[in-house]
C-alpha cells in the first residue's frame, strides 16, 4: 500500500479529504472496542446518566433542538439533513 504524505492530502480537493477522513472514521468505527474512552469522560458520562435518572423531563427531545437550530441558522445548518 502506498504510504499517503500530509503533502499528499493538501494537494488533494477538499471533497477527496472529506471523503479520505470519513473512510478513516469508517474504519474506526468498525471496531469500537479499541476506541479508549478517558475516565474523565466516563465520569461526565455517569454525571449526565445520573441527571437524566433524576428528572427525565428536564431535556428537550432532538425534533425541538433541530427545530430551534434550524430557526437561528436556517436549514443548511448541520443538522438538518439528520433525522
Amino acid at each position: 500500500m502506498k504510504q499517503i504524505t500530509v503533502s499528499d492530502i493538501a494537494k488533494m480537493p477538499i471533497q477527496e479529504r472529506i471523503s479520505l477522513v470519513e473512510d478513516i472514521w469508517d474504519s474506526i468505527a468498525e471496531l469500537p472496542e479499541t476506541v479508549e474512552i478517558p475516565d474523565w469522560q466516563k465520569a461526565e458520562l455517569d454525571k449526565r446518566l445520573e441527571a437524566y435518572h433524576k428528572n427525565p423531563n428536564a431535556g428537550s427531545p432532538w425534533s425541538e433542538v433541530k427545530k430551534r437550530i434550524i430557526e437561528k441558522h436556517g436549514k443548511n445548518s448541520d443538522c438538518s439533513s439528520r433525522s
